[in-house]
C-alpha cells in the first residue's frame, strides 16, 4: 500500500496500528458475505449445514483479499469524516 496519496498527498497510516479498525469492519463484511453465501447454497443444494458452511469458507477465500482491501478503504473514509487530517494540504 502506498504511504502516500498521489492524488492529495493525504498519510494514509497515521500511526502504529491505524488500520485495525479496518480489521473489524473487514470481519463484518466477511461474516454477511460468508453467510449470503452459505444460504444461496443452501437454498439450491439443501446439503447439510456443515458442508454448506465449509464450502461457503472456501468459496469466500478468493474474496478475502479483495474484502480487507476494501475495508481499509472504508476506515480512511470513516476516519476522514470523523477526524480529518488538515495537515497534508
Amino acid at each position: 500500500m502506498n504511504e502516500r496519496c498521489p492524488a492529495c498527498d493525504l498519510k494514509f497510516e497515521r500511526e502504529q496500528g491505524y488500520f485495525l479498525g479496518a480489521m473489524y469492519i473487514s470481519y463484518g463484511v466477511a461474516v454477511v458475505m460468508i453467510t449470503a453465501i452459505a444460504a444461496l447454497l443452501w437454498s439450491t443444494t439443501r446439503w447439510p449445514i456443515t458442508k454448506v458452511t465449509v464450502w461457503a469458507i472456501v468459496l469466500f477465500v478468493p474474496l478475502a483479499l479483495p474484502t480487507t482491501l476494501m475495508a481499509r478503504v472504508l476506515w480512511i473514509y470513516l476516519d476522514q469524516a470523523v477526524d480529518p487530517d488538515r495537515s497534508f494540504r
